[in-house]
């Protein structure tokens, strides 16, 4: 993308930013929280995050903890981003933790990372009171978001906030004079997998403020927006997009009760920006057409569709006020990442006035390499590369398809203590994203798969399952679905194409009558040779496995394909 579309304040680092903008948005609401009766909410200025994150850092140096490794876990909370701020401006180095780890994996993952302190939700207390008893690696300081005041060893983060509050009265100015070094390591993060096998991804300040001020340069999202925080905060997309792209451009943040509570949280407080995976917004899409279907007013909006297909996104919004009343009304920009998002919804969506921007990045790329904006997209695509960002493609096939290698100073400074798995993706100052793509001649760019993930066919040909994937997961009844690669028993290098789907047995009885599972086998199979017809016989799909039970995924709802294999090897 060639030019800024927003102004943006120019920052040097996260300490930076939050003293810049504190300045600017002082007075504004940084969080809005539900208050203990119904109907009233709580209030957390700007101001007072930045005095609370001074406070805690003052409090952590205090202790001992300037410059260690101090690890940060729990549900979305604000407690837990005031955690993360006060670790990494100006005390040590922050490791965010999956909150969905078991007890035996967040261990391993204490030990790998050397973290001497961590901060963690009273959800937690059972599994911490056990590591603090067994005494896992470095670990020395245990502080609670939940505790009122210290008990039994254990920190309370309220009370540190307000003995640090103290320590700067009295003259404290370790934490807010401390000096950051953009360019060392001040983030660990580790990759989804197993913790044998996942990743240490070193970030630096440059790395996360270089890809807040591009991101926000191309982003509509300003200090009168409302944020919904539903993906985890470890994960860096909902940490640099939700969480602290929030605070730097003075919006308010809530937090989400559930994945069930979606839609009442966006109407409950007035939401206007969120960011999900595609899993949520194609669902509630579903949900919408088929409420249009049973009030018999198909033909009527396919008819208004056509009429303002090219309106103004603000006409759109009148025409189709109801649509945007399961979204309070308020709703400008919806942001889709970790996985492709079908483009039937996204063009739905954008029909309906309501703008669903797809993204792409990695955790190594600090996420953001591209993005839709309200100027810039294409249906299919993932939209261009942010400023700042370079993006070619190498080792093109014949179908001009090739590895997606970028540049730019979101850029990882490589994995923590694994030069050999470094090498392999930095080279020449260019990652390799290890995703296959297409860049069109106006710089769009079209994520095909992973290139660990492609079907490698007897006859060269190369199958993308997650592609597969988006059209098995139209089919009414299917709740998600895993394309993969079964050699047939008597010719090992002739590769079948096959399909697990966990399916919806209310719906598949009510959608196509039947009742036996012979029956719903059947209905649905009737569905897959449907697509089988639109696509080369090559691609076909040739066997396939009916479940109920979910997939098994990551946090970010990416499939675990390698562990998907195991099951139906087993």
């Amino acid at each position: 993308m060639d030019k800024e579309l927003y102004e943006y304040v120019e920052i040097s680092d996260l300490k930076d930013m939050l003293n810049k903008t504190k300045k600017i948005y002082e007075d504004k609401p940084a969080y809005k929280l539900r208050g203990e009766k119904p109907g009233t909410f709580n209030i957390v200025t700007h101001k007072e995050v930045r005095e609370m994150v001074d406070a805690l850092g003052t409090s952590l140096i205090n202790m001992g903890l300037k410059g260690k490794r101090i690890a940060v876990i729990g549900e979305n909370r604000y407690e837990w981003e005031i955690a993360y701020l006060a670790v990494v401006c100006g005390t040590g180095i922050v490791a965010p933790m999956d909150k969905s780890l078991p007890e035996n994996e967040l261990k391993n993952l204490i030990e790998r990372s050397g973290v001497e302190a961590i901060i963690y939700s009273g959800k937690y207390e059972e599994e911490i009171k056990r590591i603090k008893e067994e005494g896992i690696g470095k670990l020395k300081y245990f502080i609670s978001m939940d505790l009122k005041e210290e008990s039994d060893g254990i920190y309370s983060e309220l009370e540190l906030i307000e003995n640090g509050k103290k320590l700067i009265a009295n003259g404290d100015r370790a934490f807010i004079d401390a000096k950051i070094d953009v360019e060392e390591m001040n983030i660990m993060l580790f990759t989804s997998g197993t913790t044998a096998k996942s990743k240490i991804v070193a970030l630096s300040h440059k790395n996360l403020v270089s890809n807040l001020m591009s991101t926000s340069s191309v982003l509509d999202i300003n200090s009168n927006d409302t944020i919904l925080s539903f993906l985890p905060l470890h994960h860096v997309y909902e940490c640099t997009v939700g969480f602290l792209l929030s605070l730097y451009k003075g919006a308010q943040t809530t937090f989400c009760d559930g994945i069930r509570h979606i839609l009442e949280n966006v109407n409950e407080y007035q939401v206007t920006v969120m960011s999900c995976v595609p899993a949520i917004y194609e669902n509630i899409y579903k949900n919408i057409m088929k409420k249009i279907e049973k009030e018999g007013k198909t033909n009527q909006i396919n008819l208004l569709v056509e009429k303002y297909k090219n309106a103004s996104m603000e006409e759109k919004r009148m025409v189709f006020k109801e649509i945007h009343e399961v979204f309070g009304g308020r709703m400008k920009l919806m942001l889709s990442g970790a996985a492709a998002l079908n483009k039937e919804v996204a063009e739905g969506f954008f029909n309906f006035g309501i703008n669903l921007a797809q993204g792409y990045g990695l955790t190594e790329t600090s996420p953001v390499l591209t993005v839709e904006t309200n100027k810039y997209r294409k249906a299919g695509s993932v939209g261009k590369t942010i400023p700042h960002v370079e993006a070619k493609i190498i080792d093109i096939n014949k179908e001009g398809i090739g590895e997606l290698v970028v540049k730019g100073p979101n850029i990882m400074l490589g994995y923590y203590e694994d030069e050999k798995a470094t090498n392999e993706v930095l080279k020449d100052g260019w990652f390799y994203t290890g995703d296959l793509a297409t860049i069109d001649d106006e710089g769009y760019i079209f994520i095909c798969g992973r290139k660990k993930n492609v079907i490698v066919l007897k006859n060269g040909k190369n199958i993308f399952p997650e592609e597969m994937e988006c059209l098995v997961n139209k089919i009414e009844g299917v709740k998600e679905s895993f394309v993969y690669g079964k050699a047939k028993d008597t010719d090992k290098d002739d590769i079948r194409i096959n399909v697990k789907i966990v399916y919806d047995e209310e719906m598949v009885k009510n959608v196509y009558g039947v009742k036996t599972d012979k029956e719903i086998y059947d209905s649905i199979y009737e569905q897959i040779k449907k697509i089988n017809k639109t696509m080369p016989p090559y691609k076909a799909i040739r066997g396939m496995i009916l479940t109920e039970n979910p997939l098994i995924k990551t946090t970010t709802s990416k499939i675990k394909r390698q562990e998907e294999i195991k099951t139906i090897a087993s």
